[in-house]
């Protein structure tokens, strides 16, 4: 399994499509694991010409856990590019879903030489304002977290049924999932330190600004979790983005919504890099 390291931490990542393609790094949200851009999906996007590569953020999943140590989205960017350096990508397109919205901005405002496009999905800019949740959806994701396999998968039907897409909503494809996800890494406490990353990491406000690469801003119109002002503030204050609403899209991505992100997403790449 290929690894990588920023400093002393450890991150997993795999690879799909051919090497000489241009670049599309996928990062996470909040608890996500890497394998929730799962092979299908990122071997539609190796079929329009990308290398794909995912990782998983420090905390969850394969990569190190880090129990007593406080970090910010600056640390978990740095993690992005220490991937990209692994694979000897030079310049990549970024997407960001979630939290890794807020990743893949922050590269933007640290790391824009390493940056070819961005995409943030489902995200915000970190202003309080503009981070805001339904009442069920807030108690649901600040919830004391699961402590055992059957509480897990109820936590992600739940959360589910409350922000998720409805007209797609499948609880057995969920549960599968989520125990798949189980089974490979359970760490409550590691996304609760993911959160106060979150928190600790304040507005970028004033540095989305002066973001210059190319930016698609992408957001679902039943989201709950993150409402739509996240994403419209977002394409507000980047220079010259772009910002396409996903009918019928809560905070998640269904299988039935792919074709539909990967002709949005691998436009947007063919667009600025023609």
């Amino acid at each position: 399994m290929p690894n990588t390291s920023n400093g002393s931490v450890q991150i997993h990542y795999d690879v799909f499509g051919d090497a000489s393609n241009p670049t599309l790094l996928m990062v996470n949200g909040l608890g996500s694991q890497c394998i929730n851009y799962q092979d299908a999906w990122c071997e539609m996007f190796a079929a329009e010409g990308l290398q794909v590569v995912r990782f998983d953020n420090r905390d969850v999943g394969l990569s190190s856990h880090l129990p007593g140590v406080e970090y910010t989205l600056s640390d978990m960017a740095a993690d992005a590019i220490a991937v990209l350096d692994a694979i000897g990508v030079e310049r990549a397109h970024v997407m960001g879903l979630s939290m890794g919205g807020m990743i893949v901005q922050t590269m933007a405002i640290e790391h824009p030489h390493r940056l070819l496009t961005m995409t943030s999905v489902m995200s915000t800019t970190g202003e309080p304002e503009y981070r805001k949740s339904t009442p069920r959806a807030f108690e649901l994701l600040t919830a004391p977290g699961a402590t055992s396999k059957q509480e897990y998968l109820d936590n992600a039907v739940a959360g589910l049924r409350e922000w998720g897409s409805p007209e797609y909503a499948d609880e057995a494809r969920l549960r599968a999932d989520a125990e798949r996800a189980f089974e490979r890494s359970f760490d409550p406490a590691g996304v609760g330190r993911q959160y106060m990353a979150v928190v600790a990491s304040g507005s970028r406000a004033e540095a989305l600004r002066a973001v210059t690469v190319p930016t698609l801003v992408m957001h679902g119109d039943r989201d709950t979790l993150i409402l739509p002002i996240g994403g419209e503030r977002t394409a507000e204050l980047i220079p010259g983005a772009r910002y396409e609403v996903i009918a019928g899209m809560g905070h998640d991505y269904p299988p039935e919504l792919w074709p539909r992100w990967v002709e949005l997403i691998v436009g947007h790449i063919r667009q600025h890099t023609a």
